[in-house]
């Protein structure tokens, strides 16, 4: 059966006003359709065009050591889900993918995490924009390690960089990731403007900037993943607010990878509300979407912080998820969720309590 069907039925008025509902939905595992002689790794980002063409970023067709070998590929399917082409075959960014995006203008932006680039596709698939750059492999160079404090970040060099946005401008933001802990934004031009943030936890401050996206104004959100929180700025980088995902894990929830030990606690990143994914839908009337690990649900808010409703949980069945690790909303009640463990992108129709 190609669809399931998630249905909850709410006890009482009472108990619909306590706790935030949960929204049934309808989840296909078998959406998009690859040749025959292909499979899906880990799939790391998915990202939907004007067109509803989806676009799959994931670590695959991998070269070199077993450990450690380049491991990014972009892959795009049309509006039925019918596999079309795979976009930048051997790219010299190609290391390790991370997130994609898609702009206004159908402009296809890969965040590859392993070489500390974001790269710009116009929409026939050809690089129009570079940034970041990666270590030379030439003489003794080596990729970067992780040194405590870390090094100081330089203007224009990313090191494992997560996510990328856009205001009504044309200005971008991108999210600058697992190191240096901050946002960097260029102008439309792709000239560099400012960046702000660091390592912290205080208003400001970053541990993991893992996601990020705009809304209709124009404020940034950040999916601050150690942190337990999503940030939202202005678009000088100036604090305004923070979201936070406050509900508790139901009882007897299990991690995907294994039970939690008794006296264990799961690693930061695997504990409820730290938020891996920040998605804004289009339109009017904005929510924002985002997830976490474990339990392994999917939030809806408002844009002002509002819980309107949760969905999923970790798992590996069709409607269950193993690490969502990019969610693409083209409207309020269609997500594409891409799971980095269970090798897989799921399409998703929410049926919101009415």
């Amino acid at each position: 059966m190609k669809t399931l069907l998630f249905t909850l039925i709410l006890a009482s008025a009472t108990a619909f006003a306590a706790d935030p509902p949960e929204i049934p939905y309808d989840a296909d595992a078998t959406f998009l359709k690859l040749p025959d002689s292909m499979n899906f790794g880990e799939v790391s980002g998915v990202a939907v065009n004007s067109k509803k063409h989806v676009f799959v970023f994931q670590r695959a067709n991998t070269t070199g050591p077993a450990f450690g070998a380049a491991a990014s590929q972009l892959l795009e399917f049309d509006q039925t889900g019918k596999f079309v082409r795979e976009i930048g075959k051997n790219l010299y960014a190609w290391a390790y993918a991370h997130d994609v995006r898609v702009d206004k203008d159908d402009n296809i932006w890969a965040i590859d995490k392993g070489s500390d680039m974001i790269v710009k596709f116009n929409p026939a698939g050809k690089v129009v924009m570079v940034f970041g750059r990666k270590k030379e492999a030439s003489d003794e160079a080596e990729p970067w390690t992780r040194v405590t404090p870390p090094r100081p970040a330089v203007d224009g060099q990313f090191r494992q960089p997560t996510d990328v946005t856009w205001d009504a401008q044309g200005n971008t933001y991108i999210s600058d990731g697992y190191i240096n802990s901050r946002v960097a934004k260029y102008d439309k031009n792709g000239d560099w403007v400012k960046t702000w943030g660091q390592p912290g936890n205080k208003p400001g401050e970053f541990n993991i900037p893992h996601g990020i996206a705009a809304d209709n104004s124009g404020n940034i959100y950040v999916a601050d993943r150690q942190n337990k929180r999503i940030q939202v700025f202005d678009t000088d980088g100036k604090y305004l607010r923070e979201i936070r995902i406050d509900v508790p894990a139901p009882k007897g929830a299990q991690p995907w990878m294994a039970t939690v030990a008794p006296g264990l606690e799961p690693a930061p990143n695997h504990t409820p509300g730290s938020p891996w994914t920040v998605c804004i839908t289009p339109g009017p009337t904005q929510y924002l979407y985002t997830s976490d690990s474990f339990p392994g649900r999917i939030y809806k808010f408002t844009l002002d912080g509002k819980l309107v409703g949760m969905l999923g949980k970790a798992g590996r069945q069709q409607g269950q998820f193993g690490w969502i690790h990019q969610i693409a909303c083209p409207s309020e009640n269609e997500l594409y969720v891409a799971e980095v463990v269970n090798w897989r992108v799921q399409k998703l129709t929410l049926k919101p309590v009415k």
